[in-house]
């Protein structure tokens, strides 16, 4: 009897485990398909000083303009990157980026020429050719180019969300770049996860 109900068993056991392994099979082509396709949209980028997105800032009335034009490396859009966002820009002398908060993203600014002074909430530093700058989301940061030279900085965001402030407030090189208004840049500012302090209500500076 016991050989019996093995024999009738075996069979059922087999094809069960056939489809079971079936199952498997196709969930692990699933996955390595999605992943694959994940992949496909990110690729690496290999970029010269010069090269990259460069945009031209459109004249913004009393808001301070740090330099006239900027270079977005590494975006969603340009590399499909999914947690980063790198550009460069030159700020010559006396140049400002104005006080301003990141909602969503912690920031690194690399200072690789020139003398910067920065201000992050109510602390103020001087950061020198090859100094670092790390601050994380919600901290009011500003900077002036105190020094004689043109400051090369790159700036690093954790997460994409600033590129669209800056696309938003600016026009691809070689296009004409018109003047913008308040209105639009708290659209731009909106868009772009961050907030100024020319434009924060009181109570929030």
């Amino acid at each position: 009897m016991p050989l019996a109900l093995t024999a009738s068993v075996k069979p059922y056991t087999l094809q069960a485990m056939k489809k079971i392994i079936l199952l498997v099979v196709v969930t692990l082509l699933a996955v390595i398909g999605y992943g694959h396709a994940q992949s496909q949209g990110t690729k690496s980028v290999v970029l010269e000083k010069n090269e990259g997105e460069t945009r031209v800032r459109r004249p913004r009335g009393s808001l301070a303009t740090p330099s006239a034009e900027f270079i977005l490396k590494v975006t969603p859009e340009n590399s499909g990157s999914k947690y980063l966002v790198l550009g460069t820009e030159e700020i010559p002398p006396g140049g400002v980026i104005p006080k301003h908060k990141h909602l969503e993203q912690d920031e690194i600014l690399l200072i690789q020429t020139g003398t910067a002074h920065v201000t992050l909430d109510d602390k103020e530093y001087d950061v020198h050719a090859g100094g670092t700058v790390f601050f994380p989301a919600q901290t009011w940061v500003g900077l002036k180019n105190i020094g004689t030279d043109n400051i090369s900085l790159v700036f690093v965001f954790s997460a994409p969300g600033f590129e669209k402030n800056m696309r938003c407030g600016s026009v691809p090189a070689g296009q004409i770049a018109p003047a913008i208004n308040n209105d639009e840049l708290k659209a731009c500012a909106h868009e772009g996860h961050v907030e100024f302090e020319a434009f924060a209500p009181a109570e929030k500076k």
